[in-house]
């Protein structure tokens, strides 16, 4: 096997990706609470349409065709994600749970775009590089607004914790005063008990 094989190889991989990408995504879009964060979902459907075109057109210039490859760690990682979705959480937990298993699918992206980038540069292929980064910098840009939401609605739930720690803290002192004025009236009413002796 050649350095070109393996590169074929890969990119039969991500071809498999990306076609599951493509499937899932909808999916995610719909389950997100958070009207910003769906929103991003379907944009990146469409980006992701277009990777699947330009390994397209990358697998006519390498004379090769794309299919024959399951992508196994694509697979897991999109279970991954309905399984966050089957959790059915609130906002904004369930929308943190569904933004980790995205983040995990594009830093999977990132990885295999990177490598494969190296070996077409490696075989003199510049066409095919430029058409992968093209991809790898819009996989990067959606890493990115997944990290940036990610943080507000972390920032969120944890502002939301602290808020409910307090009502729970301040609740409790309000439990005690029933308690306290039932003790005073048992008080009283001995000493009434004892005045009528």
């Amino acid at each position: 096997m050649s350095l070109r094989d393996v590169l074929v190889e890969e990119l039969k991989d991500l071809y498999s990706a990306e076609n599951q990408l493509v499937k899932a995504l909808p999916k995610l879009a719909k389950a997100a609470q958070d009207e910003e964060l769906s929103t991003s979902f379907q944009d990146h459907l469409e980006e992701t349409k277009g990777h699947v075109e330009r390994l397209k057109e990358i697998f006519t210039q390498l004379e090769s065709k794309p299919t024959g490859k399951q992508c196994k760690g694509m697979e897991g990682l999109i279970e991954e994600g309905k399984e966050a979705i089957a959790e059915d959480e609130e906002a904004p937990l369930g929308d943190i749970m569904i933004i980790g298993a995205a983040s995990r699918v594009e830093h999977y992206e990132i990885a295999g775009y990177t490598a494969v980038i190296q070996m077409a540069q490696a075989l003199g292929e510049d066409e095919i590089v430029d058409l992968l980064n093209q991809t790898l910098e819009e996989e990067e840009a959606a890493r990115d607004k997944l990290n940036e939401k990610g943080q507000a609605l972390i920032q969120s739930a944890a502002q939301e914790a602290d808020a409910e720690e307090t009502d729970q803290e301040e609740t409790g002192g309000a439990r005690k005063s029933p308690a306290s004025v039932g003790a005073t009236q048992r008080s009283s009413k001995k000493t009434a008990n004892r005045g009528s002796r």
